[in-house]
């Protein structure tokens, strides 16, 4: 049988960069694997920081957001059906931060994909430097999306919080957040990998790959389709280079522009090549890449459409700019 793990974690935790170490760990073991994305719409960025990883041993596939729950199931089950039929080693999901654990569980039991897959590990990330206390909406899936997990890894560690205070810290969110949802589980410390990524080593990884997963039981509180989040996207934009931080940072804090969660995409440099987007409240990340379509792609709660196109607008230069 072909095993199956799933990446989790809230918008901007830092899947898709665990993601790329734990796949490229597969590969030096000599394996087959392929690697499943599913995030908003039809434009998926992250899918960039994972195109070196293509080669005979790794396939990338891409499941769009939209349409209905059922709809996106439906969708979930061929891949998973043609992914199953090629064999592969290892497949490794990475859902969009707003996803409904139960469809990864109810479509792996359903025929013929209980014959193909096991699961392997359900590892979900967890930004450290998320805020206190989310949205209602955030919390639940924050919860909901850990519940299940064989292991909790730790993003974005501050170097000046000492471990056992960035520990206490998350552990006492996580925890309160699952009581919230009626889950009888609660983490401990070690349940959490706190260590750097660029220092994880191969018996870490070895570790995270047969981490498992857990079933657990909650009330559930809101459906993944159904969420107040939002996505929208700003097409074909130019912005000067000495300006893109500072866009970003109007865009996230301006509270007119509605609850920001996340700005990611890729906007062009002046050396033909690009710039990927990744930015959520105090951390902007420019990441320069060969090439990528011009977009930004704006995630959060009651957007205001309107005012951050017209922002965009008084720093854009491309005439081709288009608000969708």
């Amino acid at each position: 049988m072909t095993k199956i793990d799933l990446i989790t974690g809230i918008l901007g935790a830092g899947k898709t960069t665990f993601l790329h170490s734990y796949a490229k760990y597969f590969l030096s073991q000599g394996q087959r694997i392929a690697i499943l994305e599913n995030d908003f719409g039809a434009v998926n960025i992250d899918m960039m920081m994972l195109q070196d990883l293509k080669s005979d041993h790794c396939q990338i596939e891409m499941i769009a957001g939209g349409g209905d729950k059922d709809c996106h199931k439906r969708r979930f089950k061929t891949q998973l059906i043609s992914l199953g039929m090629q064999h592969f080693d290892r497949v490794i999901v990475e859902p969009s931060g707003i996803f409904d654990m139960d469809e990864f569980f109810d479509t792996l039991y359903e025929s013929p994909l209980d014959r193909w897959f096991e699961i392997g590990s359900v590892l979900t990330i967890i930004d450290s430097e998320m805020k206190e206390l989310l949205s209602s909406q955030m919390e639940y899936l924050l919860a909901s999306e850990s519940a299940c997990a064989g292991k909790l890894i730790l993003s974005k560690r501050n170097p000046e919080e000492s471990e056992n205070a960035i520990a206490e810290r998350i552990l006492t969110h996580i925890n309160r957040a699952l009581t919230g949802i009626q889950c009888p589980r609660q983490f401990k410390e070690n349940d959490l990998l706190m260590k750097a990524w660029s220092a994880l080593t191969e018996e870490d990884l070895k570790s995270l790959s047969c981490a498992g997963y857990r079933s657990e039981r909650y009330v559930k509180q809101f459906d993944a389709d159904r969420t107040e989040s939002e996505v929208h996207y700003f097409m074909h934009i130019a912005i000067p280079e000495e300006k893109i931080s500072e866009v970003l940072e109007t865009i996230l804090n301006d509270t007119e522009n509605g609850t920001i969660f996340r700005i990611k995409g890729a906007l062009p440099k002046a050396d033909g090549k690009a710039w990927k987007i990744n930015t959520v409240h105090g951390k902007i990340e420019l990441t320069p890449v060969p090439n990528a379509q011009a977009v930004l792609i704006i995630i959060g709660e009651k957007i205001n459409y309107a005012k951050i196109d017209s922002c965009l607008r008084s720093y854009n230069t491309n005439p081709d700019y288009v608000s969708l």
